[in-house]
């Protein structure tokens, strides 16, 4: 076992270090450009889009608030209280100031990639469907690049990011409870299989009702006590600036440790460019692909800036210890319960509950999706729901590094073969983006993509 570890943190190294990091801020940057700032100018549209979209749900269809709802559900969970924590506590405060410009630039190409996954979406028996491994198949005309995706997602949301969230909320419910980890692995695995056997509407369904209360919930406690320690915000905002561009951090490495932290972390928790939305995201009901990609968008923000920083502030007003001694849940435990008493253990124990377990059922429909691209078998994907089964139950008995290490490793490879295909695919993106905007700018309220208006790719096309 301590080979394995040994093999897997040095393949992380070199994967983060050298390559992934660096395309990262380069797709970053260059979709931001190339999109005019769409993250910035076309906030308000967001907002107003998926309001629309808030109660509309059509027969057979997900609609764009359910679909946001999914991907939420997968992006809100153990990332916002134990990733942002090990981030703080490995990469010091200067981390979440990465995280920040991830989520920033990055959302940039969340917007890209959903549009893709609309735009090149398929139709199936209950619903649409559509991501990387689609678009691979239909836009870079090469299937095997979609099928080895489709693998890589697989593994890495239906087993090593669903073995992170059983492995935190055990600790969680470790700490505030004494609960045993076979006991509650044992329940979280019958409750996913139970809600996964129903598919995508019901995971849906699920997800739109409590990822709204859950997020809510955590954000309104977390500002109260920002509000509650106001008056430490100046110290704490230079305390994380301070530490992403301190001379003594640059020096001693540790710029580069919040860096790395960050934007791991930040990818973690928010998925931007890692290839995981667009799977949802295809699943909605709209006139147009751009649609969904400012929406998903939304996801990022929502994600990151809102309950990622909630719970970074809360560390740092605490001031919980950052050595290393206290990591992952255990130190957001730790600083809620210096803030608000005994009660801000059993509080995270509780939030992280329907975090993970939301973000289980959301990580499984993305193997589900790319399952059915590998193969229509009905018995594949029977297997394939009792392994996730398995897998939440392997992760609450597992090691914390070696569910994080395994998890790092299998997302920097998709990451990767995804951040690839967008920017060769991006130019139709853009041009969606162009049209979506002409359309606006016409007084049409609500407008609708027409295939023949992409001559050149309309054949590729078979729900447009």
């Amino acid at each position: 076992m301590e080979i394995f570890e040994s093999l897997i943190n040095g393949m992380n190294e070199v994967l983060w270090t050298y390559v992934l990091i660096a395309l990262l801020l380069v797709c970053a940057v260059w979709f931001t450009i190339r999109t005019h700032f769409v993250q910035f100018k076309m906030i308000k549209e967001m907002f107003r889009l998926l309001g629309e979209s808030t109660g509309k749900e059509e027969e057979h269809h997900i609609s764009s608030f359910q679909a946001f709802a999914v991907s939420l559900a997968s992006r809100v969970g153990t990332g916002n209280l134990a990733g942002v924590a090990t981030a703080i506590a490995v990469g010091g405060a200067g981390s979440v100031f990465w995280m920040w410009i991830i989520a920033l630039l990055g959302s940039s190409s969340a917007f890209v990639e959903s549009t893709l996954a609309q735009l090149y979406k398929v139709k199936g028996k209950s619903s649409f469907l559509g991501g990387p491994a689609y678009y691979m198949e239909m836009g870079l005309k090469k299937k095997w690049v979609g099928l080895l995706f489709a693998i890589l997602i697989t593994i890495t949301f239906g087993f090593a990011f669903n073995s992170v969230q059983s492995n935190t909320l055990c600790a969680a419910l470790d700490s505030a409870f004494q609960w045993n980890h076979v006991v509650v692995g044992s329940v979280l695995a019958v409750l996913t299989l139970v809600i996964i056997f129903g598919g995508i509407q019901r995971i849906a369904k699920v997800s739109s009702i409590v990822v709204p209360v859950m997020a809510l919930g955590y954000i309104s406690l977390a500002l109260f006590i920002v509000l509650f320690n106001i008056r430490h915000l100046p110290l704490v905002l230079k305390t994380i600036f301070s530490n992403a561009f301190g001379l003594e951090q640059i020096v001693g490495g540790g710029a580069g440790a919040a860096l790395m932290q960050g934007i791991k972390r930040g990818l973690f928790s928010n998925e931007a460019g890692m290839g995981s939305a667009p799977n949802v995201a295809a699943t909605a009901s709209v006139s147009h692909p751009v649609k969904q990609g400012l929406i998903q968008t939304l996801g990022v923000f929502t994600d990151t800036l809102l309950i990622c920083t909630c719970t970074a502030f809360v560390i740092l007003f605490s001031g919980a210890p950052l050595d290393g001694t206290v990591n992952g849940v255990q130190l957001t435990q730790y600083a809620l319960r210096n803030e608000i008493g005994n009660i801000g253990t059993i509080y995270v124990a509780i939030a992280l509950l329907f975090f993970a377990f939301s973000s289980i059922l959301g990580n499984y429909y993305y193997g589900e999706a790319n399952i059915r691209f590998i193969t229509q078998r009905k018995y594949v994907l029977i297997v394939y729901r009792l392994l996730v089964g398995g897998m939440v139950f392997f992760g609450a008995i597992a090691s914390l590094d070696l569910v994080w290490n395994l998890a790092d490793l299998t997302m920097g490879i998709m990451a990767l073969c995804n951040l690839l295909t967008i920017i060769y695919l991006g130019k139709y993106a853009f041009r969606l983006l162009i049209d979506y905007r002409k359309q606006k700018a016409q007084g049409i309220k609500d407008p609708v993509f027409k295939k023949e208006t992409f001559p050149d790719i309309e054949k590729d096309l078979e729900c447009w």
